[in-house]
């Protein structure tokens, strides 16, 4: 008989710190642990992946091995590269939904070789509000009409190979203005507006037969107070009974600020765990940070405390471990080889948007202007300088912040050809002002996040900062 205690162990699914597995999380999976999320902390390169997931998955088979890999600038196995596809966004502009089914069977192929069973992605949020904080170029646009062939093209290819794909962030994301990271957004929404906006491509990946949904830690204030993660009329009432999914429903990190801010404080790590199970979601991520082995012995003590209690129906939580148990599937047999970029350029050249007549009068001078990238792309090479100094003999390749603004100017007005390079450049009053303290030079600008508002001068928008949209910005330029 299986006790709640094992139960309890098998919906978990931590994080942790290092590219082996630790001895604690070893005897955890062996012990009957649901699994694991890995980060770009865990992450050297394909082969030390792959030699990772295999350690697991000797201590016990079925174990599930998620990662955060959504291609674009939130990338885990190309953390010290960039990635070798574009992002969303840009998959979007392509507005090729062949071509993203063909990007994310790529994605599939090779996480399957690294012996990956779970990818937290596509993102089904939408790039609804210009000061969003979190999503942007992690979306694929912001009509639903338009985004939703996509979500459902990339959850075609990514389970392909039987990686198993995860729509996030229900109820969608994209109109919050505050980072759930760490704070609680409130979604300016009456439930008529969800779904005629947020909630269509959440029904388009669950008519494409997506896995699992993971619940986003937004407040509807229709539904209640609680964010959808831990909120029953969420995910009980309308993912499961007006969108008729049946996969996994796995929870954002749990550790994250929208849930332990606000009622951390009360109810603890363990309790809002518990919320989570009894609102139907099925496997409990608690990964951002890297957990320790008594991290999960609070969580399992709770659970098991609410069941004796008759506060969670065994019953919920023989289903929530039996969804999770579900991916741990084996993907598809793949081997780890050489990466290779040539589809991802190709999606990347598509996407590009170029406005006005951006062309170089001789060896440039680039400006790669660095802002901090969000929590969850975390930090990974970034910038068109190394590029452009490979195709073009000559470049300069200057890293500036947006204080640099008087020495960005002055080394300007001594080159031919500037280029400029900005992520989300709309979000960032101090990089506005030093585009503006450029104005009386001739520059072309290169945007790589959502483009903003378009402005008077050259310029190309990539819609990703992944290596191959760079890349694909420079061969234009070249």
């Amino acid at each position: 008989m299986t006790t709640p205690e094992k139960l309890a162990e098998a919906v978990l699914l931590p994080g942790f710190a290092g590219t082996t597995a630790p001895d604690w999380l070893r005897r955890r999976v062996a012990g009957g642990l649901g699994g694991v999320v890995l980060f770009g902390r865990n992450v050297v390169d394909d082969q030390q992946v792959a030699a990772l997931t295999a350690q697991l998955r000797g201590e016990r088979g079925g174990v599930v091995v998620g990662i955060d890999e959504e291609g674009g600038d939130v990338t885990r196995l190309d953390v010290n590269t960039g990635s070798f596809v574009p992002g969303p966004l840009a998959l979007g502009a392509a507005d090729d939904p062949e071509l993203t089914t063909a990007v994310a069977a790529a994605l599939g192929e090779r996480l399957a070789a690294c012996g990956v069973t779970l990818n937290l992605a596509p993102c089904a949020d939408l790039t609804l509000a210009a000061e969003d904080p979190i999503i942007g170029v992690r979306a694929f646009g912001s009509d639903p009409a338009k985004a939703s062939p996509h979500v459902a093209a990339y959850v075609t290819g990514l389970q392909k190979f039987g990686v198993a794909a995860c729509a996030k962030h229900f109820p969608g994301h994209g109109a919050a203005t505050e980072d759930s990271h760490v704070a609680l957004p409130v979604l300016p929404r009456t439930v008529e507006e969800l779904r005629e906006i947020e909630l269509v491509p959440f029904a388009a990946a669950i008519r494409a037969g997506v896995r699992s949904v993971m619940s986003g830690h937004l407040v509807v204030r229709a539904w209640g107070d609680e964010p959808a993660t831990l909120n029953h009329t969420a995910l009980t009432g309308v993912l499961r009974g007006e969108l008729g999914f049946t996969g996994a429903v796995i929870t954002d990190a749990l550790e994250m600020g929208a849930v332990s801010g606000a009622y951390g404080k009360h109810d603890g790590l363990g309790r809002s765990a518990v919320r989570a199970l009894a609102a139907g979601a099925d496997a409990l991520c608690l990964g951002g940070a890297a957990f320790e082995a008594e991290h999960l012995d609070a969580c399992v003590a709770a659970i098991v405390a609410a069941v004796e209690a008759g506060a969670l129906p065994l019953g919920r939580l023989e289903e929530a471990a039996s969804r999770t148990a579900a991916l741990g599937t084996d993907p598809a047999p793949a081997q780890v080889g050489p990466v290779d970029r040539r589809l991802g350029l190709e999606a990347a050249r598509k996407a590009l948007r170029v406005q006005g007549e951006p062309r170089l009068a001789g060896p440039p001078l680039v400006v790669d202007v660095q802002t901090e990238p969000t929590i969850a792309a975390g930090p990974m090479p970034w910038g068109l300088g190394a590029h452009l100094a490979e195709l073009v003999p000559g470049t300069r390749a200057m890293t500036a912040t947006p204080e640099d603004a008087a020495e960005v100017l002055a080394a300007a007005r001594e080159s031919r050809s500037v280029v400029v390079v900005t992520r989300e450049a709309h979000r960032h009053p101090r990089v506005r002002a030093l585009l503006a303290a450029l104005s009386t030079v001739d520059f072309i600008r290169v945007e790589t996040g959502v483009p903003g508002p378009a402005g008077d001068g050259p310029r190309i928008d990539t819609f990703s900062g992944s290596w191959v949209s760079l890349r694909a910005a420079a061969e234009y330029l070249a």
